[in-house]
């Protein structure tokens, strides 16, 4: 399957991954985050049950905070 992760092409093997696969799979470990998938923010107790489908736009979105 393609779909979109942080405005760059990706293709994924199979027709859909969860949240959780894909964080992992990327190796997205930072606790402060937001991921998003077609512009819908994503509720962190559900990345193990949200499913990414071909043609999706997936954003993860890091919270940084600085002084």
């Amino acid at each position: 399957m393609e779909i979109t992760l942080n405005n760059e092409p990706m293709t994924i093997g199979g027709e859909s991954i969860t949240v959780e696969t894909l964080l992992e799979m990327k190796k997205y470990t930072f606790r402060l985050r937001i991921v998003k998938i077609n512009g819908r923010i994503i509720d962190r107790d559900t990345y193990a049950r949200e499913m990414i489908h071909d043609g999706d736009t997936v954003q993860v979105i890091y919270l940084m905070s600085g002084g």
